[in-house]
């Protein structure tokens, strides 16, 4: 079985879904996402641990109060990280920049044409 990084599909669907993820953790802890964040890997991991982080609270798979709290005081240091950029990420105006990636990436791996 191939990794999931050499096959172009799943690294798609992966990072469709951490554009999902990205928009509502934006939205509901105000983060300071900035735009081409999916170029700059160091903010693609932040932003994947997070979702998956804030996932295992709202999901009822992990109940630490003091966890949760530990969370939140992360966030800004969370936010530190995702400051290197230029301009603030708006998700309608991003996403045509956003599907030119995965299409590249999809050319690049050959995995065919974008969608």
């Amino acid at each position: 079985m191939r990794p999931p990084w050499e096959d172009a599909a799943l690294c798609r669907q992966w990072f469709e879904d951490l554009w999902l993820d990205v928009c509502r953790l934006r939205e509901r802890y105000l983060l300071p996402v900035r735009t081409l964040w999916w170029e700059n890997p160091l903010q693609v991991e932040t932003l994947a641990a997070l979702a998956v982080w804030v996932e295992r609270y709202d999901s009822g798979e992990w109940d630490d109060p003091p966890g949760k709290l530990a969370l939140l005081y992360d966030l800004e240091r969370v936010a530190t990280l995702l400051r290197d950029g230029n301009d603030p990420f708006y998700p309608d105006r991003d996403r045509p920049q956003f599907r030119r990636f995965l299409a590249e990436f999809e050319q690049a791996s050959g995995g065919g044409e974008g969608r």
